[in-house]
């Protein structure tokens, strides 16, 4: 466990195949799972593939949205710790935090009434992080994390997009017949640890 780095019990990451520098998380040793908050989540096929489009906030004071499109990597039942059963579409994606890049398999849901629109559960945690609930914030804020986007961007990730796109200019969703809307726990709460 020496190599193990400490952190708190809020952090900032970031989410590089979304082009995404900068995103405050709750590191939640009780949930199983990771989460993030999106709004409008729509399915569509690629190449015989589920394929996932949302939208992401950059923050609970920005409107600003970043349009994401990444392949399904599952889809299942994730249990609230109010015991409320939902199922939840996941993706598998990078996560750069405290200087390591990992990949984290994260499901989908509206947090928009929680205070972190990302919670990194244990799963992603183990045999990387420890977390202490009486230190916060102790990683260094990015300078400029909206404008950040083409260092955050990698490459290697074609088809997997993020793009920045501040309220007005916004696409309308495409196909909302066809449309899934994110699933929500039994309370309207999202606390995932199942």
């Amino acid at each position: 466990m020496a190599d193990v780095i400490t952190l708190g019990w809020r952090e900032r990451l970031a989410l590089p195949q979304f082009g995404i520098a900068t995103l405050k998380v709750k590191l939640d040793t009780g949930a199983r799972s990771s989460s993030l908050h999106v709004d409008e989540l729509e399915t569509f096929t690629r190449d015989g593939h589920t394929w996932l489009r949302f939208l992401v906030g950059l923050g609970r004071r920005s409107a600003r949205q970043v349009q994401c499109e990444a392949p399904s990597c599952d889809r299942r039942v994730v249990v609230d710790t109010g015991g409320g059963r939902s199922e939840r579409w996941f993706i598998r994606t990078e996560v750069m935090l405290a200087g390591e890049r990992f990949e984290v398999d994260i499901n989908l849901t509206d947090r928009r009434h929680m205070l972190f629109p990302m919670l990194l559960g244990r799963t992603a945690l183990l045999g990387r992080f420890k977390v202490d609930p009486a230190l916060s914030y102790t990683l260094p804020k990015p300078a400029h994390a909206y404008t950040a986007h083409k260092e955050c961007f990698d490459e290697r990730h074609a088809g997997v997009s993020g793009v920045v796109l501040p309220p007005a200019e916004r696409p309308a969703p495409a196909g909302r017949a066809s449309a899934e809307p994110v699933p929500r726990s039994a309370d309207g709460l999202d606390r995932p640890d199942g």
